[in-house]
């Protein structure tokens, strides 16, 4: 507890803190999206910048969601133990520093450092669901997780307008950063305001060891996949990456099977309720992350490479409103719709309709009108998805321990978009127009059928989770 005077279930100041408890974590998780998605539409721009590839300047994208990846399990586990709101306030606290890194930065290096700064705030999304499991009551949780998981969508839209607005106005990309270090500054504000805890702190330590030997095998893995085209996919260094990855990952499964209080409970990454729900999040989180970099170069690509629509860093922020659109108009009723169908049905429906966006584009991807309408099925697709996906995640699980599931899927939901940026910005360098490093249409089109593809498999696991779940009861 923190020693907020908290009200008795049923009155009036109950509900009205409940209401402000959501609209805090609702504030903090659109601006969490924010920084995942701000610096997308200036990727393009930052490849001449600072002179590098386009392999190298993905980093700035693909470091936020390793940093994720790592940060969301271990401090989804400092909540059960020391508090969910302590460890949300922290969380914030890391985007603010990162956005002023990212803010101060004139060179790549830095920018990726204060990027991954910046990322580790991730796990601010499962902390909010385990507060809301632990504090809301049972005839709203799906409703309010559904709230919570649509600002991801909403906040990750409006990142890239912010800085199409901005970038039509300079050419550093420092004032978007800035920005976003002052909505971090007011949501903690808000979050020490508005929130409390009711769950019972479990103890315990943390598992550092586990934390390294994860982010180890990540870089290796990642730095192999996007390093690939240029050392060469059979040369000694990047196989020895692939084998390194794959030496410590099993290292760190090991030390996750022998250690009393481990970062990642295995039962709650493969185990009997979890696999299929984790599984899911991880294609979903190739296709999502995937996609909101393909959709910004494709749409910044000059017409004159046969294709693209040499649109402006604004308009990419501008084409996705369709998207913000849907996406709040699916997810105010996910709530329900999880309710009616239950959550593995609802992820279902959701990621199919993803998949039908996403595959409508890579068939039809001539002219704005298509690209119009497939943001707005994908929209609708999402925000179905994240919400069930959130619901899916702590379904089974005790209340002590929600962080830590909630924590574990979106771990694996940044793990999909890492390895979804690293795949697709090699796609991109490889195939190319001739003569030149700009990628072709067919590596577009190859790229997005590859998330259209993660996304039926999402749905299809999800499926077969509410027949399995169906059959069992």
């Amino acid at each position: 507890m923190t020693g907020t005077t908290v009200a008795e279930p049923g009155t009036v100041e109950h509900a009205g803190r409940l209401r402000l408890t959501l609209f805090a974590l609702s504030m903090a998780g659109m601006v969490v999206s924010v920084q995942q998605t701000v610096v997308i539409p200036l990727l393009p721009r930052m490849t001449t910048a600072f002179g590098v590839s386009v392999a190298e300047v993905t980093w700035v994208f693909t470091a936020s969601l390793l940093a994720a990846a790592v940060a969301t399990p271990l401090l989804s586990r400092l909540g059960d133990m020391y508090g969910k709101k302590r460890m949300i306030l922290f969380t914030v606290g890391l985007l603010v520093l990162g956005s002023v890194v990212c803010a101060l930065s004139d060179s790549l290096g830095v920018l990726i450092a204060g990027r991954a700064l910046q990322g580790a705030s991730a796990a601010l999304i499962p902390l909010a669901i385990g507060m809301i499991k632990d504090s809301f009551p049972p005839n709203r949780v799906m409703t309010a997780i559904g709230v919570v998981s649509a600002t991801m969508g909403v906040g990750g839209s409006a990142g890239m307008i912010v800085t199409g607005v901005i970038a039509d106005r300079t050419t550093s990309h420092q004032p978007v950063f800035w920005i976003t270090a002052g909505l971090a500054a007011v949501a903690i504000v808000l979050i020490a305001l508005s929130t409390h805890d009711t769950g019972t702190g479990s103890g315990g330590r943390p598992d550092f060891t586990g934390a390294a030997l994860l982010s180890a095998w990540l870089v290796c893995l990642l730095l192999a996949v996007s390093k690939g085209n240029d050392w060469g996919w059979g040369s000694p260094l990047v196989v020895g990456l692939f084998a390194g990855a794959v030496a410590l990952c099993g290292v760190w499964v090991l030390s996750q099977v022998r250690a009393r209080e481990p970062m990642v409970r295995l039962q709650l990454l493969v185990g009997r309720h979890s696999l299929q729900a984790n599984l899911a999040a991880l294609l979903l989180g190739f296709a999502m992350f995937g996609s909101f970099t393909l959709i910004s170069g494709f749409i910044q690509t000059p017409p004159t490479a046969g294709y693209g629509f040499g649109g402006s860093v604004l308009d990419v922020g501008l084409y996705g409103l369709p998207s913000t659109v849907t996406m709040l108009l699916s997810s105010s009723a996910a709530g329900r719709l999880s309710g009616r169908l239950g959550p593995a049905y609802s992820l279902a429906l959701g990621a199919g309709l993803c998949a039908a966006g996403f595959g409508w584009f890579t068939l039809f991807n001539g002219s704005v009108l298509h690209l119009v309408a497939s943001n707005a099925v994908q929209g609708l697709g999402f925000g179905v998805a994240y919400a069930a996906l959130g619901a899916l995640a702590v379904q089974h699980v005790p209340a002590g321990q929600s962080g830590i599931a909630s924590g574990v899927n979106s771990l694996v939901r940044s793990i999909g978009g890492s390895v979804s940026g690293a795949v697709t910005s090699a796609v991109l360098a490889s195939v190319t127009v001739a003569g030149t490093s700009l990628p072709s249409r067919s590596a577009y089109v190859i790229s997005f059928g590859l998330i259209t593809v993660s996304a039926v498999g999402s749905a299809a696991v999800a499926l077969a989770a509410g027949m399995m779940a169906r059959e069992v009861s």
